[in-house]
């Protein structure tokens, strides 16, 4: 071989080794995030997922990639943005606040590791065999928030214990709708309160709700656990505070926006503890091996700015057992 040929061969090798090194590093692993809600009100979630995942010792765009589906609560959109990311072949499935999320993702794949954040119970909605061992390739929080009604009827009730009519605001797209409405309904009939049941499914039917309301001089309002509603709180809280409703909401993140009151999960903690279970698994842990994970403790959250602005006057037991007073 001539020496001009051997130098050309031997540096034409050296150029390819990098390309060659690079082509057989491992694939960055994926963690896909399915919701049924949008991304535009939930920035502080996205944040605290984040976080909790940078924890694990994953960063995004540094050693993870994390791919987003939103449903905006186009339920319905939910088993096609699922199948989405299992063609992205993505490592894990995060569903951190829902079981709709989540029964799309089962039903799109049965090997790849599921995260769920639910509101009800797991074992029931058939996402786990138990919650020491879940079984099959998922595994996550139960948060209780579908379970709360009763407890946020008690609560709406002491603050205000001559009320009436009560309203109970339900999305009736959720597929838990029913199942919220049977659980107030027995909680207030045990009580002997008085319920109106009212539907919701976007903007237009909210302020219609409340011109209702206001009509038959409800006392108070009961809001059931939604993602519209967590997207459309300032609308909400606004028509509360302008018609003179006292409500009690699902999380604080209404409270912070001037709702009377909110009792629920901190939802923050949810999304922070589902990202750590998916960087465990993205280490090699198996869901099956990960038990289920129960929220312990639920936050009373009371603004009492708006408190004031209803003219109501908080009992000292109820403020005494508040998580937060908004002052």
């Amino acid at each position: 071989m001539k020496r001009r040929a051997f130098i050309t061969l031997l540096g034409g090798a050296a150029a390819a080794w990098p390309l060659a090194a690079r082509a057989q590093q491992p694939a960055m692993p994926v963690v896909g995030v399915l919701h049924g809600g949008s991304a535009v009100e939930r920035t502080h979630l996205i944040a605290a997922f984040r976080q909790a995942l940078g924890a694990a010792g994953y960063v995004e765009g540094h050693n993870v990639m994390i791919e987003f589906r939103w449903a905006d609560e186009q339920f319905d959109r939910l088993p096609k943005l699922a199948a989405e990311l299992v063609r992205r072949g993505v490592s894990v499935i995060a569903t951190p606040a829902g079981s709709v999320a989540t029964v799309a993702a089962k039903a799109a794949t049965m090997t790849i590791p599921i995260v769920f954040g639910s509101e009800n119970d797991p074992i029931k909605a058939g996402f786990v065999t138990s919650f020491n061992r879940p079984g099959g390739n998922a595994t996550g929080v139960y948060y209780l928030s579908g379970g709360l009604g009763e407890k946020r009827l008690g609560l709406i009730r002491e603050l205000l214990p001559r009320a009436e009519l009560i309203g109970l605001l339900l999305n009736p797209n959720n597929p838990l709708a029913d199942e919220t409405t049977i659980e107030v309904r027995t909680a207030a009939s045990a009580v002997g309160q008085q319920i109106e049941v009212l539907h919701a499914s976007n903007g237009r039917e909210i302020e219609a709700v409340f011109a209702g309301l206001l009509q038959q001089r409800a006392s108070a309002l009961v809001l059931s656990p939604d993602p519209l509603f967590l997207n459309r709180r300032v609308q909400l809280v606004t028509l509360a505070t302008r018609h003179g409703i006292p409500a009690i909401y699902t999380s604080r993140e209404y409270a912070q926006v001037g709702g009377l009151m909110s009792y629920g999960a901190d939802l923050s903690e949810v999304w922070r503890q589902v990202a750590d279970y998916c960087g465990r698994i993205l280490k090699g842990a198996k869901p099956v091996d990960l038990p289920v994970m129960q929220t312990s403790k639920f936050e009373l959250i009371i603004n009492l700015q708006t408190a004031r602005a209803f003219d109501l006057e908080v009992p000292a037991t109820l403020l005494a057992r508040a998580d937060e007073v908004i002052e």
